[in-house]
């Protein structure tokens, strides 16, 4: 997913012609022992930051703003009760990279603590490095768009740096991942290169870390399948990773983030299709335009022949659960065609927004229905998984009291803890 201003989005409609067809869910062997299972992101923690603006290019101290809300032991403790069994840290790089050498020490040390924290509640971590890309400096354009970006030199010091120190811990339980989701197109040549040369550095300074790798197109299931494996068997031991939001008309219905205008005002989506109508729907989004009064009249009416559009292929398509295991196959099919276990590929992040006094978004029940789905189908083909995430718009855990959502959890296949 992103922090509230990350994600590029690559596309805006439901594929839903894609998604038809035979399934390619062949049954193969497994590997033993997963170094991972089941997961939860953990943004904000290293996220949120307080750079100043332009044409300052550093960051306030401390350089994560105060308010986020941050895992304490006690909520770590508890995601490892649930069932859970490991997190994904986002780490920004921006501060990092803009630091002088003893602030730098200080942020590595307060992500030793964090990893340390981590492993003593008897969770595992891939701490993934994430660039903002509502950053006006230290943003992907700048240091990851291609290996001669302004930033990627420096950026690739951090990726051997944070690799050396990660080896220091607990074998087999603590992985790096380090790129989140690549803007470059499925098969771009321009992202073999800049992973390459990250996991030649990583590599250099850590000959047992576990690296976590992935494909373009922002690492959704496209990518993957272009992903060629072979060049990347000499940085062994690898994990391969991707990410599943299908269809964004469900999943981001009402973000605000969102560039295009048919997200805005999306809202009383139904997963399955078949739980709701296209009129139900549609009135829901007519509904909330009629509160938007920054929008000219123009604009809306645009925008709702759009909405109206996208939501009728949405319906006729009636997405449910084989939607999913369409796509997830793929990904499955790619990993048997490679000869990869399953238990070797995560679906890092996956998820959708709740409705709350910020959101309007998919009714929780289809929301749950929704993740469950997801979860199963994961599940069904091997793969390993993280969910997106644990606090905000799209968290399974309250940002101010700490409680858990039973919904989620049960979504999720895990228990409440005591």
């Amino acid at each position: 997913m992103r922090g509230w201003s990350r994600r590029r989005v690559l596309r805006t409609a439901l594929s839903t012609a894609a998604a038809l067809g035979s399934l390619p869910i062949a049954p193969t062997a497994r590997a033993a022992g997963p170094q991972f299972r089941r997961g939860v992101n953990a943004w904000p923690w290293f996220s949120l930051t307080r750079e100043f603006p332009a044409p300052r290019t550093d960051y306030d101290w401390p350089p994560f703003q105060s308010q986020r809300p941050v895992p304490t032991p006690d909520d770590l403790g508890r995601l490892r009760r649930t069932g859970l069994d490991f997190i994904r840290l986002p780490v920004d790089p921006g501060p990092f990279l803009a630091a002088d050498a003893a602030t730098r020490g200080k942020l590595l040390d307060m992500l030793d603590a964090a990893v340390t924290a981590t492993l003593d509640a008897g969770l595992g971590i891939i701490v993934n490095v994430q660039a903002n890309g509502a950053t006006h400096y230290w943003n992907p354009d700048r240091m990851v768009s291609s290996t001669a970006a302004p930033a990627f030199d420096l950026y690739r010091g951090l990726v051997g740096e944070l690799a050396g120190r990660l080896e220091r811990f607990q074998p087999g339980r603590v992985a790096l991942e380090p790129v989140n989701e690549p803007a470059q197109a499925c098969a771009s040549n321009v992202w073999s290169q800049i992973q390459l040369s990250l996991l030649t550095a990583a590599r250099a300074s850590a000959a047992t870390l576990p690296l976590v790798v992935t494909g373009g197109c922002g690492s959704m299931v496209s990518g993957l399948t272009a992903l060629d494996p072979a060049p990347l068997a000499r940085f062994e031991p690898i994990l391969f990773t991707f990410h599943f939001y299908e269809p964004y008309l469900f999943s981001h219905q009402g973000a605000p983030w969102m560039r295009e205008p048919v997200y805005r005002s999306l809202n009383n989506v139904p997963w399955p299709a078949s739980a709701g109508s296209l009129e139900q729907t549609l009135a829901s989004v007519r509904a909330r335009m009629a509160q938007d009064t920054e929008t000219p009249e123009e604009a809306k009416q645009a925008a709702y022949a759009e909405t109206e559009r996208v939501l009728k292929v949405y319906f006729d398509a009636r997405p449910d659960r084989w939607f999913v295991d369409k796509y997830l196959g793929e990904a499955r099919a790619w990993a048997d065609g490679h000869g990869l276990a399953p238990e070797r590929i995560i679906m890092g992040e996956f998820g959708a927004l709740r409705t709350d006094a910020r959101y309007v978004a998919a009714p929780n029940p289809d929301r749950a229905r929704y993740i469950a789905d997801v979860r199963q189908s994961a599940e069904s083909f091997g793969f390993p998984w993280a969910f997106w995430d644990l606090f905000d718009g799209m968290g399974m855990m309250d940002d101010s009291t700490r409680a858990l959502d039973p919904a989620m959890v049960e979504a999720l296949g895990l228990i409440m803890p005591e």
